[in-house]
């Protein structure tokens, strides 16, 4: 393997250990200590979408978030997610009349994925700089996924397939992606991305049910109009 995809390695492999971990005390959790915990994380993903979202320009975010949205349900992302978790589900967890496995899969994928730091520690340790981000980030992920394993089950263990195609593929072509990735585009990119965790955050903590995968063209749409735009 090569090490130029050795933070998200780690990064995967704190999911994967955090998600054991969640799955070993599944069950014996009281219902209520688990919920408050998944609400409180809602509820700090909210925070942290807030604070990143204030950041960007507003037209960019907003031309983004609308455009993006309008592309996604064309596309029906968030179906074919869903999809991927129910086939992942149907191989893996047949006993499971009732898995939570899809819902899972597509919430922890989207929360570890969707955000700064996945982007700006990936290109950091991509060129060999740090990678300090990563290391925070895979402590923050594996907390989370422990909480969130322990609520939804298996589905959270997989998200970190997701976690390492995505941020093992910027990761290896970080050095391609320096000159594009600016800091004043990977900040925009963020704003948007910390819309999408703030509506992840409404579904963990107030049980709504945004698509946000939907949301995803948003980041393209988000390019688009910086370069030309902005930059």
């Amino acid at each position: 393997m090569s090490i130029s995809i050795i933070g998200a390695l780690i990064n995967a492999t704190a999911i994967i250990v955090g998600s054991i971990i969640g799955l070993l005390l599944k069950g014996r959790i009281p219902g209520n200590f688990a919920e408050n915990i998944i609400r409180a994380i809602g509820l700090c993903s909210c925070i942290i979408g807030i604070a990143t979202a204030i950041q960007g320009d507003l037209i960019l975010v907003i031309v983004s978030i609308v455009l993006g949205t309008a592309i996604g349900e064309l596309l029906h992302i968030d179906g074919g997610l869903n999809k991927l978790g129910q086939w992942l589900q149907k191989k893996l967890s047949r006993k499971e009349e009732k898995s939570s496995f899809a819902e899972g899969f597509v919430t922890a994928t989207l929360l570890f994925c969707v955000g700064a730091m996945a982007i700006v520690g990936s290109i950091e340790s991509g060129l060999g700089n740090s990678r300090n981000t990563i290391f925070i980030k895979s402590i923050l992920d594996g907390v989370t996924s422990m909480m969130l394993a322990s609520s939804f089950g298996l589905g959270v263990l997989f998200s970190a397939i997701s976690v390492l195609f995505y941020q093992g593929s910027i990761e290896s072509f970080a050095g391609s992606l320096q000159g594009v990735l600016t800091d004043a585009l990977v900040d925009q990119i963020s704003a948007v991305g910390g819309v999408m965790i703030l509506g992840i955050g409404f579904n963990l903590a107030l049980n709504t049910k945004i698509k946000i995968a939907n949301l995803l063209p948003g980041f393209v749409v988000a390019v688009g109009y910086y370069y030309l735009f902005l930059a």
